[in-house]
């Protein structure tokens, strides 16, 4: 009996053949298929997880920027809200003091209140000066009210100091002036100037802390609050009435 195959038996063992290869070439390829997705599904998670920090990084970054933008308009409407303030405060002080500059004139028209005011600022002058003789000039209608202060004026300078000096009373103010008196000694080298438009300019500046305390209300960044010693409160309680 022969073992050699015919041609059918052939054919079959070839196509069986490859039938087998192509099993395994499709196998081969699904492998691959499978290791070719798992490693882009790796790849992809990397990716979007990298790409996914920078998006949060970016956004972090963006944010803060935002933040610091909203801190710098935030203050900027602050400062500017804080400057009009201000603003309306220092003309609303201006218009205070231009208030009282035109009423200054009328200190000289009630007798009793100027005298007395002439007369603490005459001390205050004679306080300040320490001289045994002091030349006062003011305006020629105040020089008898002056000369009529001197002997009171000159006793309290004595009570306080227990020196004595002498006054020497001149009229010399323009007539444009609104009252008060100018001390001058030590040979003409030194000088007071007590005329009324110069005290209400030292107590635009000496009082305008509590001006604004009385106004506006207490700040938290002022310490300290102005008081008036027991020789200025009579000249400025005269000035500001």
């Amino acid at each position: 009996m022969s073992n050699a195959m015919n041609d059918d038996e052939v054919n079959t063992e070839l196509k069986k053949m490859v039938e087998f290869i192509r099993q395994e070439a499709q196998e081969k390829a699904r492998e691959i298929q499978v290791k070719a997705d798992e490693e882009f599904a790796i790849e992809k998670a990397k990716i979007v997880q990298q790409e996914s920090a920078n998006l949060d990084a970016q956004f972090d970054k963006k944010k803060k920027q935002v933040e610091v933008q909203q801190k710098i308009a935030k203050s900027n409407q602050s400062n500017k809200a804080r400057l009009e303030v201000l603003k309306l405060r220092e003309e609303h002080l201006d218009g205070l003091f231009e208030k009282s500059k035109s009423q200054l004139a009328q200190l000289s028209k009630d007798a009793n209140k100027y005298k007395k005011l002439m007369e603490d600022l005459l001390l205050q002058g004679l306080l300040e000066l320490i001289e045994s003789s002091v030349e006062v000039t003011t305006r020629s209608g105040d020089v008898q009210l002056v000369q009529d202060v001197t002997e009171s004026a000159t006793k309290r300078y004595k009570e306080l100091t227990g020196r004595t000096t002498k006054v020497n009373v001149k009229e010399g103010l323009s007539k444009d002036s609104t009252g008060g008196l100018i001390l001058t000694g030590h040979n003409g080298r030194i000088q007071v100037n007590n005329t009324l438009e110069e005290r209400l300019r030292l107590l635009e500046s000496q009082m305008l802390p509590e001006l604004r305390l009385d106004l506006f209300g207490p700040n938290p960044h002022r310490a300290y609050v102005y008081q008036p010693t027991d020789m200025q409160l009579p000249i400025l309680n005269s000035v500001i009435a």
